[in-house]
C-alpha cells in the first residue's frame, strides 16, 4: 500500500515518534482491490494533537482546524485533505450520534471498536508499511461482508447515522451485511429520526447514486432494498413504505408499488434516480383514499413536495422533482394529438429529456423490461419530424431574438409573452419560422396601455 500513499504523508509518518496508521475507506478500499482516486485520507495514531501538529508543520503541512476534545486534527497538504484522530474510545447516549464521553487510550482495538464495520477497522502503519487487523476486518473484506465491529445491537443503537451507512457502503461495495448486523439495524430503526432530514437526504442521494463509486452496477438498488429490509424506510419516506404488499394490475405490473418504484429506480438514469423514487408516491394516498390510483400523479407531486421540504431539499431540485411525479403519466397510452404533443414539447422542453428518462425507467419497472418505452418511441419519431421541418424547440431557435423585438418597437414588457407565442406558433407550422413573418405576426398583434 506504501506506492499509493502521498510522499508528504510518507515523511511525515518516518518523522514521528511514534507510528502512524492509515485507517478506513482507503485501507478498505486496498484490500478489496477498489480503485478510486483518494483526494482525502483518516490517519491516527496514540499521539496527542498536540504531537501530532508539531510534526505535521516540521513537515510542511497546514492545520486547518484542531479539536483537542475529540483529539481531532484538519490538515492540508500539497492540496491534499487529511483528517487525524487520536486513538479514543467513545461512549454515547442511545441514538445521539455525537459521544457523550471521549476517552484517550494507547489500545488499538479499543481505538477500532468505535468504527462501525470491521471491513473499516485495518490499518496501515505507514512507516513500517503493514497492516494490523484487531477485529479480523481482513477476512471480512476478502468475503465481501459487512459486520459491525461490536454488539450490532449496540453499534447502531449509539448513532443512527449508521443505518443510512450500512445501506449506502453495502449498495457502493457490494459487500453483503451479516444477519446480526441486520437484525441489529432492524433493532433500531427508529433511532433515524434522531438525525437531521439534510444528513439523511444526503446519505440517501449518496445511495441513490451508489452504483457509480466503484462500479456495483445494481448498488443503488441493493441500498435501497437494505433500508427497506430494516425498516429504516418506514421512518425516513413512510409515505413510500405504504406501497409495500400493494398489489398492482398484473397485466401492467409483475410487482407491488413499492418494488416497482425500487426497480424504477434500479433502471434510472442518476440524473432521474430522486424522480424515479417519488414517481408512484401518491398511489398508496389514492388507493387507500379512492380505492384506485387515478389521481396520484397529481397527489404524488404534492406528496413529493411534503417529503422534499421535509428534507430541506434544494428548491430547483424540488421544482423539478415536483414537475416530473406530475407528468410522469403523460401521454402513457399514446393517445395524446400531435398537435397537442408539439405545444408540449416546446412548453416543457427544458424538462423533456428527464421526462422521457422517467418515463423509460417507469416501464422498465413494470415488468423488468428493457425495451424502449413505447411514449419514448412515439415521442422520439414526432422529435426528429419536428427537427426534420425546422420546428423550433425553445426560443433560442427562433428566427427572431428579444432584440429583435425591441427593435421593432414591441412593448419591452410583452417581449417575453410575444416570443413564448410565436414559439408555440411555429411548432404547429414550422414555415412560420422565418425572421420577417414573425416581425409580421409581432407587429400585428394588438398591445393593451400596459404593453400587453
Amino acid at each position: 500500500m506504501q506506492r499509493i500513499i502521498p510522499e508528504k504523508l510518507l515523511r511525515l509518518a518516518r518523522s514521528c515518534p511514534r507510528p502512524l496508521y492509515v485507517v478506513g475507506g482507503s485501507v478498505r478500499d486496498f484490500l478489496a482491490g477498489l480503485t478510486r482516486e483518494t483526494s482525502d485520507w483518516d490517519i491516527c495514531s496514540p499521539m496527542s494533537t498536540e504531537e501530532l501538529v508539531s510534526a505535521a508543520e516540521a513537515c510542511g503541512f497546514r492545520a486547518e482546524a484542531v479539536y483537542k476534545n475529540t483529539g481531532t486534527v484538519k490538515l492540508k497538504g500539497d492540496g491534499i485533505d487529511y483528517e487525524y484522530t487520536c486513538f479514543r474510545s467513545d461512549k454515547y447516549v442511545r441514538g445521539t450520534h455525537v459521544p457523550s464521553e471521549i476517552f484517550f487510550t494507547e489500545d488499538i482495538s479499543l481505538d477500532a471498536k468505535r468504527r462501525d464495520f470491521t471491513a473499516n477497522a485495518v490499518y496501515y502503519d505507514i512507516a513500517a508499511d503493514k497492516f494490523l487487523d484487531p477485529l479480523g476486518g481482513r477476512a471480512d473484506i476478502e468475503q465481501k461482508r459487512l459486520k459491525t465491529v461490536d454488539d450490532a445491537g449496540k453499534v447502531f443503537g449509539e448513532d443512527g447515522l449508521r443505518l443510512m451507512r450500512l445501506a449506502r457502503q453495502a449498495g457502493q461495495l457490494g459487500f453483503t451485511p451479516t444477519a446480526e448486523c441486520i437484525e441489529g439495524a432492524a433493532a433500531n430503526a427508529s433511532l433515524i429520526s434522531d438525525i437531521s432530514p439534510e444528513r439523511i437526504w444526503a446519505e440517501l442521494n449518496a445511495i441513490l447514486r451508489a452504483d457509480k463509486k466503484y462500479g456495483n452496477r445494481r448498488g443503488h438498488y441493493e441500498g435501497l432494498k437494505i433500508l427497506d429490509k430494516t425498516g429504516v424506510l418506514d421512518y425516513i419516506l413512510p409515505e413510500l413504505a405504504l406501497g409495500r404488499g400493494m398489489v398492482q394490475r398484473s397485466d401492467f405490473h409483475a410487482h407491488d408499488v413499492l418494488e416497482h418504484t425500487l426497480r424504477a429506480v434500479l433502471y434510472a438514469d442518476e440524473r432521474v434516480r430522486a424522480a424515479a423514487l417519488l414517481h408512484d408516491v401518491g398511489k398508496p394516498f389514492c388507493m387507500k383514499r379512492d380505492g384506485n390510483a387515478f389521481l396520484h400523479p397529481e397527489e404524488g407531486e404534492r406528496i413529493a413536495g411534503e417529503i422534499l421540504a421535509r428534507f430541506r431539499a434544494p428548491k430547483k431540485e424540488t421544482t423539478e422533482i415536483k414537475a416530473l411525479v406530475r407528468l410522469h403519466m403523460y401521454d402513457f397510452d399514446g393517445k395524446v394529438r400531435e398537435g397537442k404533443l408539439r405545444r408540449f414539447f416546446v412548453l416543457r422542453f427544458d424538462l423533456l429529456e428527464k421526462l422521457m428518462l422517467l418515463k423509460q425507467a417507469d416501464y422498465s419497472g413494470c415488468k423488468d423490461d428493457l425495451s424502449v418505452c413505447p411514449t419514448n418511441l412515439k415521442w422520439e419519431a414526432l422529435l426528429q419530424k419536428m427537427r426534420a421541418e425546422g420546428a423550433p424547440l425553445k426560443k433560442s431557435e427562433l428566427a427572431v431574438s428579444g432584440g429583435d423585438l425591441k427593435d421593432a418597437e414591441i412593448p419591452p414588457s410583452s417581449i417575453s409573452l410575444v416570443l413564448d407565442e410565436l414559439l408555440l406558433q411555429c411548432a404547429l407550422c414550422p414555415a412560420l419560422n422565418r425572421k420577417e413573418k414573425l416581425l409580421s405576426l409581432a407587429r400585428g398583434k394588438k398591445y393593451g396601455a400596459d404593453g400587453k
